[in-house]
């Protein structure tokens, strides 16, 4: 990476030489949703090794009768345990530049440039955040207005021909709820995260604006998706995170997740740093650094243990 330095990365205008704005700005930049729902896991951090184990305990089979005649003997269940493994990896980014360029610069550049790397972070930990859930084994395909596809082997093997609205959020709302009987994440809610082109086609369908007609009359000006179906649905722009998937880019990707979904194991918390300065301090560098992992706790599509369906695309 090129050093930020006065001469040659400098435009000849203004910024070196005359006057100009006092207010430096800045690139806007996508919206992060993803690691605030993730669980830090326990019992776990420095001088632990670099994998950490997690033992997942399987619930009990429900008989169909409990009830026992005198003479029964009482029947017995089995009680499984499984265990999941996250490895953690090195995470980081820096800037270089001059401090030449520091000190005749009119801003505060190391500043400006520790503002920015916070912002990348917090972009770079939603994007690892988010190929967690992708690894989730329940994949939903929505292929038509009123029609959609459950593949439950981690991949998704047909192509979404329609974009979400509100019979696909009751398909899979019933698909969590009904069949996985995943925990809710939030109350009674779970949490649906999509990509904005995902929630337009939510605030688009006749359905959701009669379902919000009593319940939120003002959700379509103010351009929320909201509570439907006991799924509350966020939208992000972090493309990163969140692909437009399907014919013709049709689709708004999105997870939408009971409780205990991803976990999080960090051996060091990502910080920025200052780099030490050399050359007799001409030259600096400033940056983020730290060793993590995310992971799906439950890699299955069993009932009773899978918590996240990834609605995508082939």
């Amino acid at each position: 990476m090129a050093t930020f330095q006065w001469i040659p990365d400098v435009p000849a205008g203004v910024f070196r030489n005359h006057s100009l704005s006092s207010k430096l700005r800045e690139t806007a930049l996508e919206e992060t949703k993803f690691v605030g729902f993730t669980r830090p896991e326990p019992g776990y951090g420095k001088g632990r090794g670099d994998t950490h184990t997690i033992t997942r305990i399987a619930a009990i089979t429900e008989p169909t009768d409990i009830e026992l005649l005198e003479t029964d003997t009482v029947p017995e269940d089995a009680f499984s345990i499984s265990t999941v493994s996250f490895t953690v990896k090195e995470i980081g980014r820096s800037v270089p530049y001059t401090n030449l360029a520091d000190q005749l610069t009119t801003f505060d550049l190391s500043s400006q440039i520790q503002k920015e790397l916070r912002r990348q972070l917090a972009l770079g930990l939603d994007t690892l955040a988010a190929k967690a859930y992708r690894d989730a084994k329940v994949k939903y395909i929505p292929t038509g207005l009123s029609s959609g596809t459950f593949d439950t082997d981690g991949t998704a093997s047909t192509t979404a021909l329609e974009n979400m609205n509100v019979f696909h959020a009751e398909e899979i709302y019933d698909y969590l709820y009904d069949t996985l009987r995943a925990p809710p994440q939030d109350g009674d809610d779970y949490i649906g995260i999509f990509r904005q082109l995902g929630i337009r086609g939510m605030l688009r369908d006749p359905d959701w604006e009669q379902w919000h007609v009593y319940t939120n009359p003002e959700a379509k000006y103010n351009g929320e998706a909201g509570r439907l179906e006991n799924i509350r649905f966020i939208t992000s722009n972090h493309a990163n995170a969140l692909r437009k998937q399907g014919s013709g880019s049709i689709l708004g990707e999105g997870f939408v997740f009971g409780d205990d979904n991803v976990a999080i194991i960090e051996a060091m918390k990502p910080e920025l740093l200052a780099g030490i300065p050399s050359d007799l301090g001409r030259k600096k560098l400033v940056g983020w650094y730290g060793i993590l992992k995310f992971g799906l706790v439950w890699d299955t599509a069993n009932a009773g243990q899978a918590r996240v369906v990834h609605v995508t695309s082939a």
